[in-house]
């Protein structure tokens, strides 16, 4: 297969599906008025992840196609984040955080070995962010309104950014981060779609 229309279907899709990747979770929420069984804790580590990563790439002049979805998906989630805090009663908090974020996402750009170790770090922050959704999960033993919908295209970006790594920059610790954000992301998805499974048993 050739390498150059691989890295475009892939960086092509990628971008689309991460477009509207936080759609089916925002959607879920505002219908239902609540975001029960979403973590704020997960939410707000993803949030930090992909502020680094994209601060990562800029700053070593990467490819823009290679992360072009960054923007798009800490826009999503800064939405998905208020709207959250909008129906907790805490409305506050988030512009608390969004004051936090900005300041942060200023202060790792300012030195060579603030920015690298922050992208050291930014494995371990995202994977946090999964784990702290799927003890959310564990905890309620319900999917609430998780959306699994979000989560499997989560996986498919991270599979296609594998794809993309591998061809343009061989990053190994940005392949590392998506292996591993791949293997956690399809482990939420099917623990989500296992509770609901047992919900529907249930009823």
């Amino acid at each position: 297969m050739d390498s150059e229309w691989l890295l475009n279907f892939s960086n092509f899709t990628t971008l689309f599906v991460c477009m509207v990747l936080k759609f089916p979770q925002i959607f879920a929420v505002v219908s239902a008025k609540s975001s029960a069984g979403v973590s704020v804790k997960s939410l707000q580590l993803e949030l930090t992840g992909y502020l680094v990563f994209l601060s990562y790439q800029m700053y070593y002049s990467y490819p823009p196609a290679t992360y072009l979805e960054y923007p798009i998906l800490i826009a999503q989630d800064a939405v998905l984040l208020m709207l959250i805090f909008y129906y907790n009663g805490k409305l506050n908090h988030g512009l608390i955080s969004a004051f936090i974020y900005a300041v942060g996402w200023h202060a790792v750009t300012l030195h060579k070995w603030i920015i690298d170790l922050a992208m050291s770090l930014c494995t371990f922050i995202s994977a946090a962010s999964k784990f702290a959704q799927l003890q959310c999960l564990w905890e309620a033993q319900d999917a609430g309104q998780v959306s699994a919908l979000t989560w499997g295209m989560a996986l498919y970006t991270c599979l296609t950014r594998i794809v993309t790594t591998i061809i343009t920059t061989g990053d190994l610790q940005v392949l590392a981060r998506f292996i591993i954000l791949a293997t956690l992301n399809a482990v939420v998805t099917f623990t989500i779609l296992h509770y609901r499974r047992v919900g529907k048993k249930q009823q």
